[in-house]
């Protein structure tokens, strides 16, 4: 298992994906016909804000709608993502184009969040929303 599986606590039997969720577009323009992560973000984007909405709820199971909506924005932000994507070290693995990597791409809060949400995606369409709270429910814990 690679450090990133250890972390997740899962190991992708479908190793291209987990290299797709690791993908940027930027990379996939000077290497194709690859993928990039886009798709598994856009995925890996709905379970996450699933996940947090239950959390919240579960939490205070008579919130308002008005204060459940922005606890819920403000966990799935780019910076809390960003920085969840660091903790999980996800700006060392991301395959970047060499304008991105020039410019600072590992460290770009986008990029970062994005591909926390496409590896979250990946895991998502392997081993289902459980595994996806899991590591939720540890980067949320490790954050605190």
């Amino acid at each position: 298992m690679t450090p990133l599986e250890v972390t997740l606590g899962h190991r992708f039997s479908d190793r291209d994906q987990l290299e797709r969720a690791l993908t940027h577009a930027s990379y996939v323009n000077e290497h194709p016909p690859l993928v990039a992560q886009d798709g598994l973000a856009f995925v890996g984007d709905a379970a996450l804000a699933l996940v947090v909405a239950e959390r919240l709820l579960a939490r205070d199971p008579g919130a308002a709608v008005g204060v459940l909506t922005p606890a819920r924005a403000a966990l799935v932000s780019g910076a809390n993502l960003a920085r969840w994507a660091a903790a999980l070290g996800l700006g060392a693995l991301v395959r970047l184009g060499r304008g991105e990597e020039q410019t600072g791409g590992r460290a770009r809060e986008s990029i970062l969040a994005t591909t926390l949400e496409a590896v979250l995606g990946a895991l998502y369409l392997e081993a289902g929303l459980d595994a996806v709270r899991r590591v939720v429910e540890q980067l949320a814990r490790d954050a605190s």
